[in-house]
Order: C-alpha cells, then sequence, then structure tokens
C-alpha cells in the first residue's frame, strides 16, 4: 500500500469521527460561514508573482521541515512578502496540522487561504468554510470522476475556489470540467516521491486556456518559476522553501523579491 492509500484509509475513520462531534449544523453556524470569500483565482490572475506560501510543519517524505513557526507569524509574514495566497495543511497524522492553525491563519491575514487536505467527504468542504478557508483542494488520485464533480460543485455553492491537483494525463482528463477553477500539477510522484518540474511542462499544453494554471511541488528557485511561466503557470505552490528557514516571511519576501 502506498502513502496515499494509507492517508485516505486513516482520513475516512478521522472524518466519521469527526461528523459524530461537531454537527453540520454548527458548522453552518459558525461566524466564519458567512464570511465573503475572496478569490484565489483572481488574485492569481492579476499577480506578478503568483506565489501560494505554505505553512506546512512536516511531511511523510521529508519528517519535520519547522516546528518552531506559530501560524500567526507565518501568515503575517506571508503577507508582508507580497504572496498571492496562503495554503494551509490541516492533517495532523503525516503533516502536524490543524484546522486550529487554518483558523488562527484568517484571524491574523487577509489572504485567500487554501485548505490543504485530503478531501473524500462533503463534511470537509463545510469545514473548511466554516473555519475561513476561500479554497479548497481536491486530490484527482484519490477521487472519482463523479466525486469530483459533486464535491467541487457543493464548493461553488459554498463560494469557494476549487484547485484540483493531477498528476498525470489520466487524471486531467477525468477531471477537467466547468466547476473547477484552477488545475494544479504535483511535480511530487506520490508513490516515489520523487519530484521533476517536468510534469509540469509536460502536462500544461493540456489544460484548457480557461483554467488557472498552478505548479506544485519542488520549485526552491526562481529560476524555475521563470521557467513554468513560459508554459503558461500563473500560481507556484512553495511551502517548504520558505519553511525550512528561520523565518519563512522574510524568506518568501526576498524570493519575490528576486521574481521582479
Amino acid at each position: 500500500m502506498d502513502i496515499l492509500e494509507r492517508i485516505v484509509i486513516d482520513k475516512r475513520k478521522e472524518v466519521a469521527l469527526r461528523k459524530t462531534l461537531i454537527p453540520v449544523t454548527q458548522l453552518e453556524q459558525s461566524i466564519l460561514f458567512e464570511r465573503e470569500t475572496v478569490s484565489l483565482a483572481k488574485q492569481l490572475r492579476g499577480s506578478h508573482s503568483g506565489i501560494i506560501a505554505e505553512h506546512k510543519r512536516r511531511s511523510p517524505s521529508k519528517a519535520i521541515i519547522n516546528q518552531d513557526f506559530n501560524v500567526f507569524d507565518v501568515a503575517k509574514g506571508y503577507e508582508d512578502a507580497g504572496v498571492s495566497g496562503m495554503s494551509v495543511l490541516t492533517d495532523t497524522k503525516y503533516f502536524g496540522g490543524s484546522l486550529d492553525d487554518l483558523l488562527t491563519a484568517r484571524a491574523s491575514c487577509d489572504l485567500p487561504l487554501l485548505r490543504k487536505e485530503f478531501i473524500i467527504d462533503e463534511y470537509q468542504i463545510l469545514e473548511a468554510k466554516a473555519y475561513g478557508a476561500d479554497v479548497i483542494l481536491l486530490i484527482a488520485a484519490i477521487l472519482s470522476k463523479s466525486e469530483i464533480k459533486q464535491f467541487s460543485e457543493f464548493a461553488k455553492q459554498l463560494h469557494l475556489d476549487v484547485l484540483l491537483e493531477v498528476h498525470n494525463e489520466e487524471e486531467l482528463q477525468k477531471s477537467i470540467m466547468p466547476s473547477l477553477d484552477m488545475l494544479g500539477v504535483n511535480n511530487r510522484n506520490l508513490k516515489t516521491f520523487d519530484v521533476s518540474l517536468e510534469t509540469s511542462k509536460t502536462l500544461s499544453t493540456l489544460i484548457p486556456d480557461d483554467f488557472m494554471k498552478v505548479s506544485e511541488s519542488g520549485i526552491s528557485s526562481v529560476e524555475a518559476i521563470r521557467e513554468l511561466k513560459a508554459y503558461g503557470y500563473k500560481g507556484f505552490l512553495i511551502g517548504e522553501n520558505f519553511m525550512k528557514t528561520d523565518n519563512a516571511g522574510e524568506s518568501a519576501k526576498q524570493f519575490i523579491e528576486q521574481l521582479k
């Protein structure tokens, strides 16, 4: 069994438990549920850098990246640096994140926030909205075509942007539908954890122009972004590169300065 399959098995158990603890009505009564969301896709369209900076404590491939930062400082730092949006990992077991991280980020900045999570149930989309997210991530590798349609249409009803992540052509072909705002290409092979920007380059020509193209994973240099922009990418998800430094916000700021 690969890591993704293990995560999904654990996620199903986790979501089943959460549903018994916090009913849907309680999520819908959250103050943030009424908040007007900010479109990340629109932000990327008008952005020079296109950086979506991530808060990420650890990962299955890298173990601990940074346990010392608090989310408040990271979110403020990213906003001051001029990023287009912020991604917050909310998976606890494998990434050390939580929904409270999303809540803290929401309280500390006005950036569009992406809930980075392994979504396998509509309940998690309601959670995203209730905890202050503007965008959800759907991962094609763990969802059927009908699930992608169901979840993305549900997210749109809640005024959330949808970023759909693919790893190969097969996933991309089953995923293209009007209820998505952004198509993200993950350069990391989730079975082997190898990273190659060639994945983004190869798939770029197959993504219709009406979707915002986002490249994810393994982006650590300004050169990589310049290269990917030539292939039509407008968004770049960067986590580890900033999180492994002493000051994520400052690191993002310097990176964006270099892009100018």
